[in-house]
Parts: structure tokens; C-alpha cells; sequence
């Protein structure tokens, strides 16, 4: 397993009315800026459509993840791809077509993820290991920010951590990640971490996001 920390900052947090400065803020400490894309579909809240997510990822000075939590992304996924998103991640509860949707993003250069809700079982798309990048484990059930981390989802990590062996491939956690929980998602073999309320409703958001790291660096991994 890799011992290589990532930090991708959730803009759900920012104040999107100033949202260039609050990137700018935490553009040189972290890995990749995580843009959360909700519909109201697909989860109860909306937050950017196809336009204004391709305007953030060409403006970003970091590589954007692209979390596409809406309904039929089978058809989508591709245009975050060719509009430069660094990483694209699709749920396996709204995809039709996994193997297609995965062939068809990372044919735009990106790297491909699958997401999962907190109820879907991750050992049912153990299938697609050799054809993703990244898995990304829901620590909340996803829609909003701010919620509470769920430690009940570090049994499912620590199965993902042991389906993806030696592969290099990313294992992404995302809600709650706090200066509290990073160490216990860390230990169940979590090395990619969205925060969004932890560093951007902090007084100083890239320190925190250098805290968040050192906490990440230090935890030991369990057996």
C-alpha cells in the first residue's frame, strides 16, 4: 500500500460567492480540489450544473476530482472528462453502464472512480478492480455538508483496502473528515481525503489542510 497522503478540499463549504479566493486559499497545500456536482435528483440538493462546473475546473489553479452525484451520468461523465477534470467519480447507484462509463473517461485522459453510498455493498462491483482508479467510500449519506462521520464505514474500507491489494489504485473517503476522524480512516487504509467544513469553516483553511495531512502521515496503518 502506498504511504502517499492526498487532501482534496471540498468546495461545499466555500463561500461560493468568492469562490476563486477561497481556492486560491488552499491551492498550494492540496492534492486536487473535490467538486461536489448534485442535481436534486439523484440527491436532495443542487449545487452546480455542467456550465458552471466546467467554468470552476478550466479556472482552478488545482486538478479538479469531479464527484458526480446525479442521475443518468452515464451520458455526462465523459464531458467533465473533456473539460479537464483531473478525476471523475460516478456512482455506482445512478450508472448504468459501469465498464463503459469508466472506458469512456478515462479515454479523455482522466482518471475513473466509483462511488458508494453507505447501504451499497462494495464487494458486488469487485469486478470492475482492474478498470477503475480510485474507490470512493461515502462516510455520510451523500447530499449535504457538515454531516457526522460514520465509523461504521470503516468495515467497508477496510474490505476495499483488502480488494485492491497491491494495485495502485486511490481509496477515497469523503464526509466527516475531521481532524478527529482522519486517523480512524486512515488506520482502516483510506489514503485520499475530502474535507469540506473541517478546512474551509476553520479561521486558517490551508493550515488546516497541512494538519489534516501530518495527522493523516503520523496514524499507523492497521495489520
Amino acid at each position: 500500500m502506498s504511504s502517499e497522503i492526498r487532501i482534496t478540499p471540498s468546495i461545499l463549504n466555500a463561500d461560493l460567492d468568492n469562490l476563486n479566493h477561497e481556492i486560491e486559499r488552499i491551492s498550494k497545500v492540496s492534492d486536487y480540489l473535490h467538486l461536489d456536482v448534485m442535481d436534486d435528483v439523484f440527491v436532495p440538493n443542487f449545487t452546480f450544473d455542467f456550465s458552471r462546473a466546467s467554468e470552476i475546473i478550466k479556472s482552478s489553479p488545482l486538478a479538479v476530482d469531479a464527484h458526480l452525484m446525479v442521475s443518468n451520468v452515464d451520458s455526462i461523465a465523459v464531458q467533465y472528462a473533456e473539460a479537464g477534470a483531473a478525476s471523475v467519480t460516478v456512482h455506482v447507484e445512478a450508472v448504468s453502464n459501469i465498464r463503459s462509463t469508466l472506458k469512456n473517461i478515462r479515454s479523455q485522459g482522466s482518471r475513473a472512480a466509483i462511488a458508494l453510498k453507505p447501504a451499497t455493498d462494495v464487494s458486488a462491483y469487485s469486478e470492475f478492480i482492474d478498470e477503475v482508479d480510485m474507490f470512493l467510500i461515502m462516510t455520510v449519506e451523500p447530499g449535504f455538508g457538515g454531516q457526522k462521520f460514520m465509523t461504521e464505514m470503516m468495515e467497508k474500507v477496510r474490505r476495499t483496502r483488502s480488494m485492491i491489494g497491491a494495485r495502485p489504485i486511490w481509496l477515497q473517503v469523503d464526509g466527516g473528515i475531521s481532524l478527529e476522524t482522519i486517523e480512524i480512516a486512515r488506520e482502516a487504509g483510506a489514503d485520499t481525503f475530502v474535507a469540506g467544513s473541517a478546512v474551509f469553516n476553520s479561521d486558517d483553511p490551508a493550515e488546516m489542510v497541512n494538519l489534516l495531512r501530518a495527522k493523516a502521515s503520523s496514524t499507523k496503518l492497521e495489520p
